[in-house]
């Protein structure tokens, strides 16, 4: 199209002027723009262009100043035009107006639907060489605008997430050149955009402006073949620019940025040519999701819109039923949007994570692919989360067995029916149908009453716990005994995760106490552990520090060997203490009471242990064995063995992790599960509080009375 036939459509700024603030640029300078100076700068614009194209003038209004900024009329394509839906209702007074002249034109114009913003082509910009439509979201317009957009115009729709509130516009960031070039700011968009735009220019097409160049609006310009109409750029810029063809016109615009626009904003193109290459395409996915419980005293809503806009998509709300009574649930229907379906499968992975589930109506079963090579999961397949998950089989919810952390999930058929099971990628058979994406699956969260979100501080609850190294370390301990106790008397499961910290600090005798009076059911640990209690059983030292005097012993550093050879002389712990050999301590303890313990080795163990299991894949299934049926884990200073256990534990049960080390605490916490508490504080001192607290409490009717 020659230059002779361009046109656009500007306002004279009769009524101009910072009347309120919606945009960053606007804090400060309310009445603060020289009505003369901002008529000034506009004339100076309005005769570059006149010289460039045809310019078309809309009559100005009292009571919309913004009306100056034609951009965002509406995007216009040939003989349509798609009108604006203003985000602020301040300039939702130039809709019929610019509705006006557009019908006035014998224009084409398609109106969206109320409340759904979309700012014309302030966020919609048309590749140059007419191939698809840039289309920003994030600020003043949404996601849901864009299939509009592609159908109206038969265009393809590449949408951009805008992230810098500076930049509320995509044209206030984003140029697109003739030619195919692109000059633009990177630091406006999420990193899915970014890489959507290098997908789409050639890196020697993409000119990436600096931010001093951002705020000044040099991306807020306006392109007539190799001219580029701005408010100012730098010499660097200007040389990039001039290397690559383009002649720059300069023209001050600063009455106008104080209101968050330059050159494009005041602009309009209401030429633009339709390509033949032309069709409507749109990578945007929509899915319509669940929620139930008690989605506001929780927060639960709050939580899933905000991972929604995180993660890049949009949302409506399109049903929400409030509880009516103190226990009643509420329920919502929210519509989530995504720019692609990748981004769709992150956002939908994080909300089934918050108990989200899709429509059943939508959804009969979930995808499933066949395992071609054992061991190796096919592509895209879901990984599983420590929480209660079900797949949908045949238009039915199926709920999976053997729930833990980062496994697939297979469906196979049985005699009995449809069985859904977590498995371990390394137990993956040939010919398993596993489970990919996350169409139809949910997770099953527990709603709590409101008594429990607001119980009395009396009550151990973990689900107002954290981690922190202030809180009283005797409340905590106190809370935690009665737990311990309630979990005895009703003939729970404890398993304690114990590292060799445990014997360091002092803790041998209180952990050897709480496993003769029944409180522990199993220990997990690893080879140090049981090395450094059975050498201080043996010698009275830990790592050859005597454990009475705190002094290093002569020769102690190899105590720990002939510790390991006492044992494998006898061939085992249990035959140890059978031989009695081994009289006291923590897995003396364990032979004498009955109580499974299981050493998972490392490739620094000494000896080892003959009961170290070397086999780390051995290792993990007794240790998924011995947790199976556990209210509680009590977790002991053992980092790497808590994080293991962690990751093969389902929600529902209890944790407690202490550790002097708050990141190791915080790590365990992190595993997302609510029914974790973090203990911050020495393990030998812990264990010792919680030893003299579990023995006062000896009433019954005590008891009763904290339970």
């Amino acid at each position: 199209m020659s230059a002779s036939s361009i046109r656009f459509l500007m306002c004279p700024p009769k009524h101009y002027d910072v009347d309120y603030v919606i945009n960053p640029w606007m804090e400060g300078n309310v009445h603060k723009s020289s009505r003369d100076r901002a008529v000034e700068q506009w004339e100076k614009l309005h005769h570059i262009l006149k010289d460039q194209a045809i310019v078309n003038l809309v009559t100005p209004q009292i009571g919309v100043p913004d009306m100056v900024f034609t951009a965002n009329a509406g995007l216009v394509l040939e003989n349509t035009v798609v009108l604006s839906r203003f985000y602020h209702k301040e300039r939702q007074g130039e809709e019929p107006f610019f509705q006006h002249w557009f019908e006035e034109q014998g224009f084409t114009v398609f109106t969206l639907p109320k409340d759904l913003p979309f700012e014309g082509a302030g966020d919609a910009l048309f590749d140059r060489e007419g191939r698809w439509l840039w289309a920003g979201y994030g600020f003043r317009s949404e996601l849901d605008s864009h299939p509009f957009l592609a159908k109206w115009l038969d265009i393809e729709v590449l949408s951009l997430r805008l992230m810098d509130e500076r930049f509320y516009h995509l044209d206030t960031c984003f140029c697109p050149l003739a030619n195919g070039y692109l000059m633009y700011y990177p630091p406006a968009f999420d990193a899915y955009s970014n890489r959507l735009v290098e997908m789409r220019v050639p890196d020697a097409k993409r000119i990436a402006v600096s931010e001093p160049d951002a705020i000044n609006f040099a991306c807020n310009a306006v392109n007539i073949d190799r001219t580029i109409v701005l408010n100012k750029a730098s010499d660097d810029l200007r040389a990039r620019l001039e290397e690559v063809g383009f002649r720059l016109i300069e023209t001050p615009l600063t009455e106008f940025m104080k209101a968050g626009g330059a050159a494009k904003c005041l602009t309009l193109r209401v030429t633009e040519p339709l390509q033949p290459a032309h069709h409507a395409v749109v990578a945007i996915e929509s899915r319509t999701i669940q929620l139930e419980g008690h989605l506001l005293d929780s927060g639960l809503i709050n939580r899933a819109l905000d991972l929604i806009v995180e993660g890049g998509g949009t949302f409506q709300v399109m049903n929400f039923q409030l509880g009516e009574q103190r226990q009643s649930t509420s329920t919502a229907e929210v519509r989530v949007t995504a720019p692609s379906h990748d981004v769709m499968e992150k956002i939908m992975s994080q909300l089934i994570d918050l108990g989200a589930a899709p429509q059943p109506q939508e959804i009969c079963d979930n995808p499933l692919e066949v395992v071609m090579l054992n061991g190796v999961a096919p592509d895209d397949f879901y990984v599983s989360t420590i929480y209660p998950t079900e797949v949908r089989v045949n238009c039915e919810w199926v709920r999976v067995h053997n729930q833990r952390m980062d496994g697939a999930i297979v469906v196979s058929r049985t005699p009995e029916g449809v069985f859904a099971e977590c498995k371990l990628l390394r137990d993956l058979q040939q010919g398993d149908r596993v489970v990919v994406g996350v169409e139809g699956i949910r997770t099953v969260r527990k709603t709590e009453s409101r008594e429990q979100r607001t119980s009395n501080d009396k009550e151990f609850s973990f689900m107002g716990a954290g981690v922190s190294s202030e809180r009283r370390v005797e409340l905590v301990v106190e809370q935690i005994a009665w737990d311990l106790r309630r979990i005895h008397d009703q003939g729970g499961k404890v398993v304690v995760v114990a590292g060799p910290v445990v014997v360091h600090t002092g803790g041998v005798e209180h952990l050897s106490r709480l496993i003769r009076e029944g409180y522990v059911q199993a220990l997990l640990g690893g080879n140090a552990i049981a090395v450094h209690d059975i050498e201080q059983a043996l010698m009275g030292t830990s790592l050859g520090v005597d454990m009475k005097r705190g002094v290093s012993v002569r020769g102690g550093h190899r105590h720990h060997l002939k510790a390991i050879n006492s044992i494998r002389r006898c061939g085992s712990i249990a035959n140890a203490v059978e031989q009695d050999v081994l009289t006291s301590g923590i897995f003396y303890e364990c032979v004498k009471n009955n109580v499974p313990f299981s050493l998972a080795g490392s490739i620094r163990d000494d000896g080892p242990l003959p009961d170290t299991k070397m086999d780390l894949i051995a290792a993990q299934q007794e240790y998924a064995q011995l947790i199976q049926g556990a209210d509680l884990i009590l977790m002991l200073s053992s980092m790497l063995h808590s994080i293991g256990v962690g990751n093969m534990t389902p929600a529902g049960v209890k944790m407690v992790c202490v550790d002097i080390n708050p990141a190791v605490v915080t790590k365990l916490s992190d595993r997302g599960s609510i029914e974790s508490i973090g203990v911050v504080t020495d393990v030998g001192l812990f264990l010792s509080l919680l030893v003299q607290q579990l023995s006062k409490l000896t009433s019954p009717y005590q008891i009763a009375q904290v339970v």
